[in-house]
């Protein structure tokens, strides 16, 4: 059952990326665009995202335990620090030069164009080397 609920909520998120243009290149990187060919339209999108999070979070929450699991998993620190702030310049530099983020490019995978491959990849690559460098820093931290 949490398979199905899994691939059901990924499939109507990788075709609401797809359809509100989000997984088009070109229009998220004219929508950072500002001097030059700004296609404002993506802030409609964000903005929808952004009130259906608000309910959703909002009622889901009133349960005791999400409907596949025993407890919520959400994240408990609230501590803005350094790797919250790199992480953030790192995904926001990405995006605005690539055009992909991860939830716009995972979609565009079907499409079998090679910048998306490569953005994909170098992804992958990313998070391999954020998880090594997490583990040494957490061995480093052990040790000391």
């Amino acid at each position: 059952m949490r398979l199905i609920l899994s691939y059901i909520g990924g499939l109507i998120f990788g075709l609401g990326i797809s359809l509100s243009g989000m997984a088009n290149p070109a229009k998220v990187l004219n929508f950072f665009d500002i001097a030059g060919s700004w296609d404002p339209s993506l802030i409609f999108v964000m903005g929808g995202a952004l009130i259906v999070t608000f309910i959703g979070y909002r009622l889901v929450m009133r349960r005791e335990a999400p409907v596949c699991d025993k407890q919520f998993h959400v994240p408990s620190s609230r501590t803005i620090d350094a790797k919250l702030i790199g992480g953030s310049l790192v995904f926001g530099v990405g995006w605005g030069i690539a055009g992909f983020c991860p939830g716009g490019a995972l979609p565009a995978i079907g499409t079998g164009s090679v910048d998306v491959l490569v953005f994909c990849a170098a992804l992958v690559v990313g998070i391999l080397l954020a998880k090594t460098l997490q583990t040494r820093a957490a061995a480093n931290a052990h040790n000391n």
